[in-house]
């Protein structure tokens, strides 16, 4: 939300600096973001001054060119000028050497000591065009004769630079939607911290009067549960004009365009007082005014030019035939403010904040009065804010009210009461402040203090504090203007200790992270949020749509559905990159997983890691390799043996999985996720050119299984290693983690290793078989092993391997 340092003081009398001023909102919880300077005019007219002319001749070398002596006040300069009007005795604008001069934002005319046609010229006298200030170079400005020589051009035409103020409201923050809104909490810290006593100054409504009641609009609220407050006036014979030049100033220094001076002054309020007004044409709508819910399926018109298609449940302000505005959201074209309006029909109103809030999102329209009516508007301020835009309209527009000012309320007229703990407030913040301390707070924010004793307060909380509602809300406002930062810091911290077995899980991601990151993977964050589109096309039956955790009010239908995989979020920023010519990637994402089933909603933290493109980066040195399945499944390796779970692990062939060709993966018999290729049909959908290969790890399951993890030290064996190979002739579906698992079976003492080294499936090998070349490494800790020993060995895995997996030794 932006609002205007200049627009601010309007309300609170203080010389605070817009930084100091900013640093003290951010204080109380009103958090700047950023402060702005807004010029009045590009360069501020900066070494532009009143001087006059007291000499005028023909320039000799150019007959449409003269020669002046300017009185600047403390000299006279010599200027030549072109104007035909320049003549003695004149004030006029002398853009003084050194000076820089705005014709338009854009174009910076730097004013230099110059020789034109032989005669020098220290300065310029400008024409209004020349100076940014209008359109017109007939001649030069000739000021009033009572202007005083040297005073500066931004002083004459009053000048005044303004800065613009960013806050990031929290959504609880209603009541800061406007300027008296952040003025109130200004005021209140002032007058804490500096013992001041300072006032809201809210500007007068006492001049608004009824001056005939020739234009009477009939209002009924047909649906009080979502309008709970209406007030409405007519104002006959308005002028539809630009706004002055002091209105569109105020606008566009909170980012608003300036319209007319009847949409103005409407917008004007609602950044003044946060609260939203509409204005209609009552030459172009029956004298009615009917709130109810939109007939299904009918079309209507915003302001906009969009045809809109209308929900039951939206809520529409009509004439009792026609719609004229989306209740509390945007107005529509039957009756919206033009050029020739000459009768308008003023509304101010309250509307329910969840009705606004699921039409706004239903029609994706995100509005500066539905903004503000979905976080809860001051019921209070209401009829205020109608009597306001009134007599700001008959000041800029003219006209006369026309009838008596309508106010229909249903709200609720109890105050909400909290009982108050002085001891409980101080034992939360942890630091006692004071009885009357607390008391000055609470009656700065405009709380009523009812009933007291020594350490009990009752209260009332104004209206306009939606947020406002238990014990703990009312301590947060008093620490917010006490100020967080005057709470100490103890210096020493008392907790008790406990000592847990548990793996520092947190610990682990982070070591994890690092191993992937020096193998070259970057960690990426996607949304939580995704398409159901993706779960439908390529789900399959796994991950049915029937298993998506839809959002109520979505904000798109790009982001409708909780992601059920970590998947397709990934395979979108291997697109993203893959677009930008960045096609080898190595990527990893922790991150949660949801759906839900006949037993409720499931939540699962998942690890990804995913390889697209080369496996190597480019270089003179490197041969051009594609990675692979094996490049991904040596990772996943590293990975467990860092987890002290690579001996417990084992692979079955991929079912139940979107992705193909790989590999599901077991500790024990706990499934920690699937490893392998993304299908034809998902690089078709996300336009990747390149084969993609993803490990997709369930990290929840893969902590638990930390509990078998077992750490093991030895010594250092001081015998060598034997190495024997066999080159294998298999059927085709034959898996070497089958060859691993039967080889070890065979001895457990000296076979340390089953490694693979060579595969090849081709031509001069049979169809259906391919050949693998595995390497055996044994080793005895104590005692240097005899090729006998070795060679039984051998025999044994060789006759067990023929047996059992139709193994052939190949010569």
């Amino acid at each position: 939300m932006k609002i205007s340092y200049n627009w601010l003081k309007n309300y609170v009398d203080t010389n605070l600096s817009p930084e100091d001023l900013g640093k003290i909102l951010t204080d109380t919880g009103l958090e700047v973001e950023s402060i702005q300077k807004i010029e009045g005019l590009k360069g501020g007219l900066q070494g532009v001054i009143v001087a006059e002319v007291i000499d005028c001749f023909p320039h000799e070398n150019a007959d449409k060119l003269k020669v002046t002596k300017v009185n600047t006040g403390t000299e006279t300069l010599q200027v030549v000028c072109g104007a035909p009007n320049v003549a003695t005795g004149q004030k006029v604008l002398l853009a003084t050497v050194g000076s820089t001069i705005y014709p338009s934002p854009e174009d910076a005319l730097k004013i230099k000591v110059s020789t034109i046609r032989g005669v020098e010229s220290h300065g310029m006298l400008c024409a209004e065009d020349e100076l940014g200030l209008g359109k017109s170079h007939d001649g030069i400005l000739v000021l009033p004769e009572n202007i005083q020589i040297g005073t500066s051009a931004a002083s004459y035409f009053q000048l005044e630079d303004d800065y613009e103020i960013e806050i990031g409201l929290t959504p609880n923050r209603a009541d800061a939607m406007g300027h008296i809104g952040v003025a109130r909490d200004l005021i209140a810290y002032l007058n804490f911290h500096e013992g001041k006593n300072l006032k809201l100054k809210l500007p007068k409504v006492d001049d608004f009067k009824v001056e005939n009641n020739e234009l009477p609009v009939n209002i009924s609220i047909l649906n009080k549960e979502a309008c709970t407050r209406y007030c409405g006036v007519s104002i006959a014979n308005v002028n539809v004009a630009p706004s002055p030049a002091w209105l569109q100033k105020r606008l566009r220094a909170v980012g608003l365009s300036p319209i007319n001076n009847i949409v103005d002054a409407t917008n004007f309020v609602m950044r003044e007082l946060g609260t939203p007004l509409h204005a209609f044409d009552l030459g172009r709508m029956e004298h009615a005014i009917v709130v109810k819910n939109a007939e299904p399926n009918t079309s209507f018109t915003t302001l906009d030019g969009t045809e809109r298609k209308l929900n039951k449940e939206d809520l529409m302000i009509t004439d009792g035939q026609n719609n004229l505005c989306l209740a509390g959201i945007f107005g529509g074209t039957q009756a919206g403010i033009v050029s020739t309006t000459k009768y308008i029909f003023l509304e101010s109103a309250v509307f329910d904040a969840v009705t606004i809030r699921k039409s706004a999102k239903r029609h994706t329209l995100n509005t500066d009065a539905s903004f503000r009516y979905e976080r809860g508007v001051d019921p209070d301020l209401t009829l205020y804010a109608l009597k306001r835009a009134a007599l700001l309209i008959q000041e800029i527009a003219g006209g006369k009210i026309a009838m008596d000012v309508v106010d229909i309320n249903s709200l609720n007229p109890e105050e909400k009461r909290i009982e108050f703990s002085i001891e409980k407030c101080a034992k939360i913040i942890g630091v006692e402040i004071s009885k009357e301390d607390i008391k000055t707070i609470l009656i700065n924010l405009d709380f009523n203090i009812i009933e007291e004793t020594d350490l009990i307060l009752r209260l009332s909380t104004p209206k306009y504090r939606v947020d406002v509602t238990r014990e703990i809300d009312v301590i947060e406002e008093i620490l917010r203007i006490y100020g967080f930062n005057k709470v100490p810091i103890p210096s020493k911290l008392n907790a008790s200790i406990t000592l847990s077995t548990k793996p520092n899980l947190e610990k682990i991601q982070s070591t994890l992270t690092n191993v992937l990151v020096g193998k070259g993977f970057y960690e990426i964050l996607n949304n939580s949020l995704t398409s159901s589109n993706h779960t439908e096309k390529l789900g399959k039956d796994i991950l049915s749509s029937t298993y998506n955790v839809e959002m109520l009010n979505p904000l798109s239908l790009e982001l409708n559905v909780m992601r059920q995989t970590l998947i397709f979020p990934l395979l979108q920023v291997i697109e993203y990159n893959q677009n930008r010519q960045n096609a080898d990637l190595k990527l990893f994402e922790f991150g949660k997983v949801y759906s839900k089933n006949d037993s409720g909603y499931q939540e699962n933290k998942r690890l990804i890691l995913a390889i697209t493109g080369s496996k190597n980066q480019e270089n003179w040195s490197n041969s051009k390799e594609s990675t692979t399945y094996f490049t991904l499944k040596g990772v996943v390796d590293s990975m467990l043996e860092k987890l002290g779970l690579k001996e417990l692990m084992k692979g079955q062939t991929l079912v139940d999985s979107i992705l193909e060709e790989g590999n599901s993966l077991f500790v024990l018999k706990n499934k920690i996720g699937n490893i392998g290729k993304i299908t034809s049909e998902q690089k078709k959908c996300f336009g990747i050119k390149k084969d993609v290969y993803i490990a997709d790890l369930d990290w929840d399951l893969l902590c638990d299984s930390l509990k078998f993890a077992k750490t093991k030290y030895s010594e250092i064996p001081k015998t060598f290693s034997v190495r024997r190979d066999f080159s294998l002739l298999l059927d085709e579906n034959v898996s070497f983690e089958s060859i691993q698992k039967l080889a070890l079976q065979q001895d457990k003492k000296i076979l340390k290793e089953v490694g693979l080294f060579d595969v090849y499936e081709g031509k001069n090998l049979e169809k259906g078989k391919k050949s693998y070349a595995i390497s055996f490494t044994f080793q005895d800790e104590q005692n240097t092993l005899k090729d006998d020993q070795v060679d039984g060995v051998m025999e044994k895995i060789r006759k067990e391997l023929s047996t059992q997996l139709n193994a052939e030794l190949r010569n």
